[in-house]
Formats: structure tokens, sequence, C-alpha cells
């Protein structure tokens, strides 16, 4: 019962942070950031969209069969230690390969992007089946799509994201049965404006190393930890 009270807790914070209007930095960011993407030409964005769309529909229909099956556990305590151990697998994972692909230059900084993205999606396959969801149904894929918006947007439309995930149940009940609704190209912006900075100094010669263990370790932990609180506000619904 104590730890349930200290999950209500924690879930009622990252909930208020979730809600919170956009601090002065995040509206000059975002305002930066959407006057990039107004120069990009919108073909480039298409064939972005088309790329990242194939990439994450391959993960997510792979993930679906590598899933783990539902373990069993004594007490929510223990089922979410078990997350948090397997949260720490993959940040340990992704920072090493960060490391590895920021020693090796532009070529193998590239590469990180796949590779930390099918990471990204996995661990948010593995989370779901610990807390007991049926990653089979397109509906809870459609789920961990949104926990991943949350953990790589902006404050605003994270705010958007969010409001769409309470009172899932209610709310599941009136999507389509059809992903390719999911909006994509917002999507691919949203996951790029946020990430692109910060990997950017993956790519520099000498620090790149450096760069791609930090920022990569950081990444999966924020992931985690939203995936996390994400289901809690479905279990304690």
């Amino acid at each position: 019962m104590l730890y349930e009270q200290r999950m209500s807790v924690e879930l009622e914070l990252w909930q208020h942070k979730m809600r919170a209007r956009p601090s002065m930095f995040d509206r000059v960011s975002k305002s930066v950031q959407s006057r990039v993407n107004r120069i990009i030409p919108q073909k480039v964005h298409d064939a972005v969209t088309v790329t990242i769309k194939q990439m994450v529909r391959g993960v997510l229909f792979g993930a679906t069969y590598t899933a783990p099956a539902k373990p069993v556990f004594a007490s929510m305590y223990d089922m979410e230690e078990a997350v948090l151990r397997r949260v720490d697998v993959y940040r340990k994972t992704a920072a090493a390969e960060g490391g590895i692909t920021g020693a090796g230059g532009i070529l193998l900084g590239l590469a990180d992007f796949p590779i930390l993205l099918g990471m990204k999606l996995k661990l948010l396959f593995d989370i779901a089946a610990f807390y007991g969801f049926d990653v089979k149904d397109y509906k809870e894929r459609l789920y961990i799509l949104y926990i991943f918006q949350l953990a790589f947007s902006s404050q605003e439309y994270r705010r958007n994201v969010f409001e769409q995930m309470v009172d899932w149940k209610e709310k599941s009940s009136q999507l389509p049965e059809d992903i390719h609704s999911f909006d994509w190209q917002q999507f691919q912006i949203e996951y790029r404006d946020h990430i692109d900075l910060a990997k950017m100094g993956q790519l520099l010669p000498v620090v790149g190393a450096a760069v791609g263990v930090v920022v990569n370790y950081r990444l999966i932990t924020r992931l985690g930890n939203t995936a996390m609180n994400a289901y809690r506000m479905r279990i304690l619904e």
C-alpha cells in the first residue's frame, strides 16, 4: 500500500509536468525549429516521413513477436523493480552503442539514429508486457507511439498528446482500426527537432564518443521514466 501511495504521488507530479505550459526557452526553441522546418522543401519532409514510418512500423511488427510474456510478480514493487532493471539494461546498451558510433565519425554517427530508434521502441514493448498489456493489440501499439511522443516532443505538442492518453480506455474505443491514420509527419518532425541538437555533437571528432554515451544514456532514462508513468496512469485509473 505504501508503494502504491508513492506511485500516486510521483504520477501526480509527472502529470502536472506533462500539462505544464511551455517555458520561454521552449517557445523560442520551437519557434526557431518551426522556421527551419518551413525552409526545408516538403518533398524532403515527405521522404523522411516515409522512411521513419516504415522503420517504426517494421519495429512495431517485429517487436510484437519478440516482446516477453507477462511475468508474474508478487507485488507492484516487484514489477516496477523488474521494469527498472530492464531500463538499465537498455540504457547501458544504448550508451555503449552511442560511444562506438560516436567514435566512428559521421558515417557511424548517422547509423546511430535507426539503431537507437529500434532500441527505444523495443524497450517500450518490453515495459508494456511487464505492466500486463497485450502489445499484439493495435491500440496498445498506438499507445506506445504516444509514449514515445511524450518523451521526445516539444512541450506544447506533448501537452496535446498527453490529453489524448488520459482516460485511454474510453478514447481508444473511438480510434480507427488503422495505424496509417497516425500523424507520421508530425511524429518525425517532433522527434527530429527534439534530439537533433543533442545528437549533432555525436558527429564531432574527438568528443563524439563521449557525447554519444551521455546522450543515449539520458534519452533511454527519459523514455523509461515516461513509460513507467504512462502505464501507472492506466493502472491507477
